[in-house]
């Protein structure tokens, strides 16, 4: 739960400061401006998407699995919404340029922090974070850098679209290039640093 928070915290300290966020919240960002929907509604459906696509990975069904990464991903939503919410409250959206880059970027550390603590426990996660786990391990020999840029592919596509049909494109900014660049880098230091006797738990045994 207190990787969830963090996690949800993190992704609404992007929303709110509007100066960039990770990938995946960007591109739910920019599906939210394109049909009006709550961006909730996309991070969740994008989340269940992550859901199915790890059990691709695995090369079998995994109803552990999938039950919990279902509930993490239906938690997480919520958060993020009411995050972003509270952070609108106290008004970090009317603070100046410069301030609210620094804040999303401190956000993008925070959830960094949040996926290395739960992917080292490797017991519920966001769903993405297991995409990203599981191409680390059983595809990219441990190597997170190439784990996320490779998971990022998808987010990428997504902002495309959606910017070719609304002219605009939203929450990719400063943010964004500090998340796209140094996510890999900030979750490796953190397993270093955070905790270090966390070690990461990842079953071998997954290894089809």
């Amino acid at each position: 739960m207190g990787g969830l928070l963090l996690n949800a915290f993190g992704n609404g300290l992007c929303i709110s400061g509007n100066a960039g966020s990770g990938l995946w919240t960007a591109s739910a960002v920019n599906l939210s401006k394109l049909t009006n929907i709550n961006v909730g509604i996309f991070l969740f459906t994008l989340g269940i998407l992550n859901v199915v696509t790890n059990q691709f990975l695995i090369h079998h069904w995994d109803w552990h699995r999938f039950v919990g990464e279902f509930c993490f991903i239906f938690f997480f939503s919520y958060f993020v919404n009411t995050f972003a919410q509270f952070f609108n409250y106290l008004g970090i959206p009317n603070l100046p340029f410069l301030i609210r880059a620094l804040i999303s970027c401190l956000g993008v550390v925070f959830f960094c922090i949040a996926i290395s603590l739960y992917q080292r426990a490797n017991i519920i996660m966001h769903p993405n974070d297991d995409t990203t786990n599981l191409l680390r391990f059983l595809y990219l020999k441990g190597n997170s850098t190439a784990a996320q840029l490779l998971d990022f592919v998808v987010p990428i596509v997504i902002i495309i679209f959606c910017t070719i049909f609304s002219h605009k494109i939203y929450a990719v900014n400063v943010a964004t290039l500090f998340s796209f660049l140094l996510n890999g880098v900030i979750i490796a230091e953190a397993d270093r640093l955070i905790f270090p006797q966390l070690k990461h738990n990842f079953k071998r045994d997954e290894n089809y």
